[in-house]
């Protein structure tokens, strides 16, 4: 019988729709568990189940969703769960409780060691010790970057799990092609949005303070004075974002020089009519896929020094890293890269070439099954999920230096 797979995410979860349509391929019966939309997973034949949860809520809240995941779990009898996403990471492990392996990817640690805020900052020691009681039921800890491994490891958030690092959830280089190929054309798309002969910056993601758009805006009275006909293009959800989401005000202050889509369904096509991806994100990101989708567009890129942005981005080689939260750098990148469209258009050749290479969805997948082979095979040997609580010296939880890593 094929193993079956359990895939739990969070309202994005349909992004990874191409990596479990991988999954499948490769021989696995697949189920989605998400707090999205079923109709994408529909579309696909893919198997879904739904539960729902607040991401901004904190506390005694949680307990229902983990006893939902326990139900859900029970009734579906996976050989194996895979959680994407903060809050599936932490309540996954404790609604299985070793009826199956799970797999937990930290796909970035957020907005807890991102933001200075006292809430951050006070959140950090729970999020650890949540982590780490997640880690007993834990068979391992995927990463998406080396900023992230190293912090767990550091404070022994895995437990005797295994740890590796395993770059995002692949991008399926084919049908990224095939979405611009038929698409709107970037001449047809610049028409419609008033930019035919304008100098587009395009940011694709949450509209969210996090994500460096503040930052982003305050760049662009440096740009114009140097690149008139420079125009900035945001692409993303903002309704969603609950107290995180960049007032409309904010826009509106720059409305002659900025366009503001919303979220939509064709970012392919979008990238297409970009002369600068900029990704000024103050986020502890994973690896983010809009970063790897515009790199493989061939755009040069300008982001922030943060996790996960510069596993992708080595400045000055396929693009530009600068300090979050400045504006001023972030406008002087933006000002030489439309200066120096040759330079440019090296840095995102590279870049196209980085995302082929490295973080192609199948060589992505591979190391996946890899990993649930291993799992499952050390599974059906004991008859039992090898996770058990750390025993390892680590650090006190509570010490301030937990928010101390790069970025």
């Amino acid at each position: 019988m094929k193993p079956h797979l359990v895939c739990v995410g969070g309202e994005d979860h349909a992004l990874r729709i191409p990596f479990l349509m991988e999954m499948r391929e490769r021989g696995f019966r697949v189920t989605a568990v998400s707090s999205g939309e079923e109709a994408p997973f529909q579309r696909h034949g893919i198997a879904h189940r739904s539960y729902r949860f607040d991401r901004f809520a904190t506390g005694a809240s949680n307990a229902g969703i983990v006893g939902k995941l326990r139900r859900l779990i029970l009734e579906l009898r996976p050989d194996i769960v895979q959680s994407f996403d903060t809050k599936p990471n932490l309540l996954t492990p404790l609604a299985v409780r070793g009826r199956a392996p799970v797999i937990r990817t930290i796909n970035g640690l957020g907005w807890t060691f991102s933001s200075l805020q006292p809430r951050a900052l006070a959140l950090r020691p729970v999020f650890c010790c949540l982590q780490l009681v997640a880690s007993f039921w834990t068979a391992a800890t995927v990463f998406q970057n080396r900023d992230d491994q190293t912090f767990f490891e550091r404070y022994g958030l895995t437990g005797h799990g295994e740890s590796l690092l395993i770059g995002g959830s692949g991008i399926d280089v084919g049908a990224f092609v095939a979405a611009r190929r038929l698409g709107p054309s970037a001449a047809r798309l610049r028409q419609e949005f008033g930019l035919q002969s304008a100098e587009v910056v395009m940011f694709v993601g949450r509209l969210t303070r996090q994500k460096g758009i503040p930052t982003l805006l305050a760049a662009i009275p440096k740009v114009v004075a140097k690149r008139p006909d420079a125009r900035f293009v945001f692409v993303g959800p903002r309704h969603s974002e609950g107290p995180f989401a960049v007032d409309p005000s904010e826009f509106e202050r720059f409305r002659s020089h900025v366009v503001v889509l919303g979220e939509r369904q064709d970012v392919p096509a979008l990238l297409g009519m970009a002369d600068i991806f900029a990704f000024p994100t103050e986020y502890r990101e994973g690896i983010p896929r809009v970063l790897l989708e515009a790199g493989l567009a061939g755009l040069p890129i300008v982001a922030s020094r943060m996790p996960g942005c510069s596993d992708f981005i080595e400045d000055g080689w396929n693009g530009s890293l600068v300090a979050p939260r400045d504006p001023d750098a972030l406008a002087d990148r933006i000002i030489e890269l439309l200066s120096d469209r040759p330079l440019a258009a090296i840095l995102g050749s590279r870049s196209a070439a980085v995302v082929r290479e490295r973080f192609a969805l199948p060589l992505i997948v591979d190391q996946y099954c890899d990993l649930y082979d291993k799992t499952t095979n050390a599974k059906s040997q004991d008859g039992s999920v090898r996770s058990r609580p750390a025993t390892a010296p680590r650090r006190d939880l509570a010490d301030p230096r937990l928010g101390g890593m790069r970025g």
